[in-house]
Order: structure tokens, then sequence, then C-alpha cells
């Protein structure tokens, strides 16, 4: 995402003590920003790729994750060569042991240097999925935003 998107007005509430307050108040929260340097890996971090950037990626060695659930999957296909991980067990999935991930999803697990990519339907889910990842410490994140429905527009997707 560019500057000034999310990760641009992202802040740290910091809570000061509300003077007088007889009535017990809740404190004021006062907006501080996030210091320099996280700004620029936030963007790095956020920024989609395209279709054509994502077909291109496939041909090296990125690791392609899909957090649309397993009916989505089932009913629509896939993109070719990504891992369905749904978005709800997808943080519990980057912290396993990688034998018990490689049982779970047949895939080697993603070390947190490799770089993923993440897509889902049209995007939304796969932009939750990286802020995930970069949480845990992923340093080469990124996602699809056009997700599934822009890929079954241009090509043909895998079906089970």
């Amino acid at each position: 995402m560019a500057a000034g998107g999310w990760c641009g007005h992202r802040a740290v509430w910091v809570l000061r003590a509300a003077s007088g307050s007889r009535w017990g108040r809740p404190a004021m929260p006062e907006p501080r920003a996030v210091g320099g340097s996280s700004r620029r890996l936030c963007s790095e971090a956020e920024r989609g790729v395209s279709y054509e950037e994502l077909k291109e990626l496939k041909k090296s060695s990125v690791v392609h994750i899909d957090v649309r659930e397993r009916w989505e999957v089932d009913r629509d296909g896939k993109i070719p060569a990504s891992i369905n991980i749904p978005l709800n067990e997808l943080v519990e999935a980057l912290q396993m042991n990688p034998t018990d991930f490689r049982e779970l999803y047949n895939q080697k697990m993603p070390a947190k240097s490799d770089h993923v990519v993440f897509s889902c339907f049209a995007g939304s889910r796969s932009k939750q999925a990286l802020n995930f990842a970069t949480s845990l410490g992923f340093s080469r994140v990124q996602h699809y935003p056009g997700g599934f429905e822009e890929w079954a527009k241009r090509e043909h997707p895998e079906k089970k």
C-alpha cells in the first residue's frame, strides 16, 4: 500500500490521565506516530503485487499462500502452486513445528526470510494475512490484491 495508507496512519496510543475527573472518565488517548524506520518497513511489507508480478514470482521460489476457506477452494479451484491455509488458521500455522506444518499442509513451512505472497478472493483477507505475518517477523511478505477473482478472469484455475 502506498504511503498514507493504513500503515502511514498507524499510531501508538498513549494514555494520559484525565485531570480532575471525579466521574472516573476513561483517559483520553493521545496519538504518537510510530518511529520513522517502521514506516518504511511497513510500506514495503504492504506493497501489493499485480497479476503479472505474481505470475513472474511463481517462476521462482516464492511461497504463495491462499487464505480463502477450504470450501471456496473446493468450489472454485485455486491458483496453481498455492498452499491453502484459511485465514483463521494462519497465525497458528506460521508458528507450527515444520514437521507438523508439512504433515497438515503437504508443503514445506515457509521460513521468516522466505518471499511469501498471500492471496484470497479479492484482496481483503490477504491484506490481513500480510499484517499477521509481518507481526510474526516475516520480512519478505506481499499480497495479491486482485486475488482469485482477477486470476480466474485471466487463467483457468486449478481444480482438485
